[in-house]
């Protein structure tokens, strides 16, 4: 019997070896493993990624024949398990200068090959968020070259994307969507709450993406991903981490960050702190004298006191802190099934509107306080994957969200007792369920549901700093719920391997249920509901004539559905102008077209192009109101303007988004990005006005050089002018964010900045990064900025990998 066990035990560990066989991914020269390689297969339907050994388990591949092997910056491999059985599953990959396709998520929630979707898509990888070292997540999706950042405080950052912003783009975290109710038309903060540190990818989708992504997704998606927890493929856990710090001297920045991911074979854990603490910003020497604030207030003796600095350069006050911790646990107790728990938690500390600080009224400041208060983001979000060759789908994914954002607003006029705080608090739930299924090896179809709520609490306190009282004030939104309930469905089907055609659909009904306080403005209403739908759809193909040639086109159609900040919102859009609620709103419909080629010429050159083409009807828009008749009330002491957001507008958005890449044997790589962009709004008198978010033309332009361990790069960034005769109207009065030209008139200069950055590998542990940003010193700020950008920048951040 003894015997008979004993001969048991290796036919058992074959066995075992033949249903759980682990890969392992090196580099051809270096022979180091590779991290993040992405793996998949259509038949059977599986998808797995290197962990930081370049080790991932191929047991759900078996039988696979056809295994498609990706990561950038190495040539593609296209194999079959029994190929990769025979090599002792071990595989080297060759460096390449180019790849067209890659592997991405943004477009169906799945993974999916670049080259399957007729939509533009950029990706941020980690070595160049390293190389780079942005401040904030605003900053990194500046590193694409074809996202424009707009800022009204340091503590910002506000994307813009082919003409749109805030509220017309849609931001989602490890599949789940951030944006609430309450975001707005003005320019939004919400992406700095999370932390670059602990994202493992970052995708840009340019263009509507309502038929997965339903409202908002009108100008584009950014999606954010994560670090993933990783199993251990040995009987030893898998431990690996990073820790690094970095020190800026434009605001003195003090940040600091680690991660550790402890792995066995079914359970992972990661947990990722970070810590910022950002001075007030020095601004550039050499530039326009209208964007110098050589002053600040300060209380003293209960009066408000202009206090003239030392240093003019300095923005003050732009100083402010955050912090960010995430806790994720995955478990993994067979090849079918995969769960992923994430905790999130984001809080800064309150920060001064750079902007409002630089209004005057009656030759002194306007405010004597104008801060953000702490911005929290919380989220609890659960994701299950499951793979099953059923009749309704190849793969399951469940989605599960809780999400609390806490923002606030507190301002005193200058020399004023009273202290206005108004604070608000969303708690949102989302429930995802989306399907994947091959109803044949040609065709695949991604079918979904949708469930989301947001309960909208907005609170108003009135405070005198002098005797230390509270009464309540009047709040900036309604008491309301959003409500939005969607099903989606969308087909790819490969006519030949060179012809790819996507098509969708979505149907999405929403709902408002909102209720108003009339005790400090007489509206002539107490409560609003809404109750609508909205149908989008798209149609979109990609050809390709030879490996080395992309045509794609997209048509579609897009929608954002009015929110609470539309019908409900009360505030001082500008001087003399205040936004009422106006309950009476539908919503807004966008049809947009766009073209996009792709060319590469050999090992060495790679070019690409698009065009796109956007019609907004409906368009949500601030415009002149009545309120009880009225076309002006006393607001905040001073009689202003009544305006609304109303659907009163059609608006055309078009340009030109183009690039090429030159990599040259010895490691040199040249490359540009260039983007311009058109766009125009009718006015009330049936006049045009340029857009808001269509910002002048940008672009970078980037030389870099790479030899063994060192990695160097200088590039340039720039912008175009944009001329008062072409500012939008809303934007040409606003003297306290403009340069001013000869006669006088708001206008944005053009700009460019040189930097210089270099990333050495000192040990197989530690990486030394630093650089000098703004080179020149200029003085500069963004268009539609209302603070400048930092002036000439010394950094430096020591990273240890582990």
């Amino acid at each position: 019997m003894i015997k008979k066990i004993g001969l048991l035990w290796p036919l058992l560990l074959m066995a075992s070896l033949s249903f759980s066989q682990t890969i392992t991914i090196k580099d051809k020269q270096s022979q180091a493993p590779i991290y993040l390689v992405t793996l998949s297969s259509d038949i059977p339907k599986a998808f797995t990624t290197t962990n930081k050994e370049g080790k991932a388990d191929l047991k759900s591949f078996k039988g696979s024949e056809k295994i498609e092997i990706r990561i950038i910056g190495y040539k593609n491999v296209i194999t079959n398990y029994t190929t990769l059985d025979s090599m002792g599953f071990e595989l080297l990959l060759e460096t390449s200068n180019f790849n067209l396709d890659k592997v991405v998520i943004s477009a169906t929630r799945h993974e999916q090959t670049s080259t399957d979707i007729p939509s533009q898509i950029a990706t941020i990888s980690t070595k160049e968020i390293q190389l780079h070292n942005p401040q904030t997540t605003a900053d990194l999706l500046s590193l694409s070259g074809k996202v424009y950042i707009q800022k009204s405080q340091q503590g910002g950052g506000s994307p813009m994307i082919r003409g749109f912003a805030t509220n017309r783009l849609l931001y989602t975290v490890d599949g789940v969507r951030m944006n609430t109710a309450i975001f707005r038309e003005g320019n939004i903060q919400n992406v700095i709450s999370l932390d670059p540190f602990s994202l493992e990818n970052t995708e840009v989708l340019f263009g509507p993406g309502s038929v997965i992504y339903g409202s908002d997704a009108i100008g584009g998606v950014m999606s954010f991903t994560t670090i993933t927890p990783q199993f251990s493929y040995s009987d030893k856990p898998l431990i690996t981490g990073k820790a690094l710090t970095r020190f800026s001297s434009a605001n003195k920045e003090k940040s600091g960050h680690f991660d550790v991911n402890i792995g066995w074979k079914k359970l992972a854990l990661v947990t990722s702190f970070s810590s910022f603490d950002f001075n007030h910003l020095r601004q550039g020497s050499h530039g326009p004298d209208d964007y110098l604030k050589p002053y600040y207030v300060e209380r003293r003796d209960s009066v408000d006191v202009v206090i003239m600095q030392d240093d003019e350069l300095l923005q003050i006050p732009s100083a402010y802190e955050q912090m960010n911790l995430m806790q994720k646990i995955r478990f993994q107790p067979n090849e079918h099934i995969d769960f992923q728990y994430g905790f999130h938690y984001s809080e800064t500390s309150p920060y001064g509107r750079y902007d409002r600080h630089n209004r005057i009224k009656n030759g002194t400041p306007r405010y004597a306080e104008w801060n953000y208060g702490p911005q929290k983001w919380l989220m609890n979000n659960l994701n299950i994957i499951y793979n099953s060759h059923s009749k309704v789908f190849d793969q399951l994914t469940v989605r599960l969200a809780q999400q609390s954002f806490e923002e606030s607003r507190i301002d005193r006029a200058f020399n004023n007792s009273n202290r206005s705080i108004r604070i608000e608090e969303v708690s949102a739930y989302s429930a995802n369920i989306d399907f994947m299924k091959s109803t044949c090896t040609k065709n695949t179809l991604f079918y979904g549901l949708e469930y989301i709520l947001n309960d909208v609490i907005s609170t108003g306190v009135d405070k005198d700093i002098e005797t230390g009282l509270s009464d309540k004030g009047p709040s900036r939104y309604p008491q309301a719920t959003w409500q939005s309930i969607a099903a989606y469905v969308n087909n790819q089907h490969k006519f030949t391997d060179n012809f790819v055609l996507q098509t969708g659909v979505r149907y999405n009904h929403f709902i408002i249920d909102a209720v108003f306080d009339t005790t400090f403005y007489p509206f002539p209403f107490t409560d609003a509901n809404i109750n609508n739908g909205a149908l989008t759809g798209s149609i979109g193909g990609v050809y390709r004539p030879s490996k080395r040639w992309i045509i794609s086109m997209n048509l579609a159609t897009a929608f954002r559905s009015p929110n609470v900040d539309d019908i409900g919102k009360i505030y001082d859009s500008e001087p003399g102008a205040v936004v009422v609620p106006n309950p009476d709103l539908k919503a807004e419909y966008a049809y947009s077209a766009d073209l996009g080629v792709a060319k590469l010429f050999g090992d060495m050159a790679k070019i690409d192009l698009a065009g796109y083409y956007t019609i907004l009807n409906n368009a949500l828009v601030r415009r002149s109101f009545t309120l009880n008749g009225e076309d002006s009330i006393v607001y905040d002491g001073e009689m202003s303007k009544v305006l609304a957001v109303q659907n009163a507008a059609v608006a055309m958005i078009y340009g030109i988004q183009g690039g090429f890449e030159i990599k040259l044997p010895v490691g040199i790589n040249l490359s540009s990005d260039i983007n311009f962009q058109l766009g125009v709004e009718e006015m009330d008198d049936g006049t045009i006005s340029p857009s808001r978010h269509a910002a002048p033309v940008f672009g970078s332009t980037k030389l870099s050089y790479r030899i063994k361990k060192t990695d160097l790069i200088f590039y340039a960034v720039y912008q175009g002018v944009r001329k008062h005769k072409d500012m939008p109207v809303s934007e040409k009065g606003k003297t306290e964010i403009y340069a001013t030209d000869a006669n006088g008139n708001t206008y944005t200069p053009a700009w460019y900045t040189i930097n210089v950055k270099g990333m050495h590998q000192l040990t197989d542990e530690f990486t030394v990064t630093a650089g000098i940003e703004n080179i020149t010193d200029r003085r500069y700020r963004p268009y539609s900025s209302g603070i400048s950008a930092p002036g000439r920048n010394f950094f430096i951040s020591l990273n240890m990998n582990f």
